[in-house]
């Protein structure tokens, strides 16, 4: 087996969207890839020249099917996670040590009826609103530390 020297790999660009519903509790999803039981919330990567908020808006769609959505904030910094390097070569063709990525806080302007996660490359396998504060309970334990600052810097628009 090779080792990985994740030090000199990059970090893939990406955006987040830490979608609300009108309770304020937080859209995730159960990835289909994932055979524990992880949550997430929409996420991907942006493509090349394009614009943050646009690749934010259509990983939205693609993810769960609606992006009806009115944007309330941009997170402040970029945030960065590992994944662990027996992950390294089953995600990106191993090009990547994890992703770095800007989040979008967001109000959900449907109904749940809207939400669709049966798109054309499905992501999820389920989905629910969550509380923010079990958001970092709820994630692989490799991003419960970004969650727990998207938490804290969305705080002032989730009570």
């Amino acid at each position: 087996m090779t080792e990985i020297n994740r030090e000199i790999l990059p970090y893939r660009k990406c955006v987040g969207i830490m979608l609300l519903n009108a309770e304020k509790k937080v859209f995730v999803g159960q990835r289909i890839d994932n055979k524990s039981d992880a949550w997430q919330m929409p996420q991907g990567g942006v493509e090349e020249g394009e614009n943050l908020l646009d690749a934010s808006l259509r990983e939205l769609e693609e993810e769960i099917g609606t992006n009806n959505v009115k944007i309330l904030e941009q997170a402040k910094q970029w945030y960065d996670y590992d994944i662990p390097d027996f992950l390294i070569p089953k995600f990106w063709g191993g090009k990547y040590r994890g992703q770095t990525q800007m989040w979008f806080l967001a109000e959900f302007l449907g109904s749940d009826s809207e939400v669709n996660i049966n798109t054309h490359h499905p992501e999820f396998s389920r989905w629910k609103w969550a509380s923010a504060e079990e958001l970092p309970n709820i994630i692989v334990p490799f991003k419960r530390e970004l969650y727990k600052k998207l938490v804290e810097e969305f705080d002032i628009f989730l009570n």
